[in-house]
């Protein structure tokens, strides 16, 4: 595994996946580091899903899909895949009567992304939970499975291991990212 601070400087979205799936093995390490991030007065309030069957994840594919702004569907090849044919997605919902839900929630995701980094799996935080969870199928999803209807969407996360000739982009940080309050007061 790589050092934490080069696992947060250098990793990347992967949105081009190979079949292979990822282990039980991986992915309770990548949970365990999940379950482990920060949380409001330890209140533990998301919930994580996990998902490898690839009939169910292309169907939620399309939930997605279905979410996304006309203006920029009309921009997106038909077979657009905002899954982007990982094996495995994972969904972070959050319960909404924690009053910090949605920053424990993103600190769950950021752990996982961070985590499959560091072991050579692709990872990529897609949004439209919140519109898929707040919907009425949401809902009924929600009776389902036996969760909370207090329970919101904040994101999910697909996993994979990246295509041979994927390569990520560079990331340019802005020159105004970071402000010194001190040399301004």
């Amino acid at each position: 595994m790589q050092s934490t601070i080069e696992v947060l400087k250098t990793r990347r979205s992967v949105k081009k996946f190979n079949d292979k799936r990822v282990s039980k093995e991986d992915l309770e390490v990548i949970l365990d580091a999940a379950v482990n991030a920060p949380s409001g007065m330890n209140a533990q309030s998301p919930k994580i899903l996990v998902l490898q069957r690839k009939a169910i994840i292309e169907r939620f594919s399309e939930w997605n899909k279905s979410f996304y702004p006309k203006e920029v569907l009309k921009n997106l090849p038909e077979d657009f895949d905002p899954f982007y044919g990982a094996s495995t997605l994972i969904i972070v919902l959050a319960d909404k009567t924690i009053h910090t839900h949605v920053e424990d929630a993103s600190l769950v995701i950021g752990n996982i992304l961070n985590a499959a980094s560091s072991m050579g799996i692709g990872s990529c935080w897609i949004h439209r939970a919140k519109e898929e969870f707040d919907s009425l199928q949401g809902k009924e999803l929600l009776k389902v499975w036996n969760l909370s209807e207090n329970y919101v969407g904040v994101g999910h996360v697909v996993l994979g291991y990246p295509e041979d000739d994927y390569k990520p982009t560079e990331k340019h940080i802005k020159e105004d990212y970071v402000v010194y309050l001190d040399e301004l007061i």
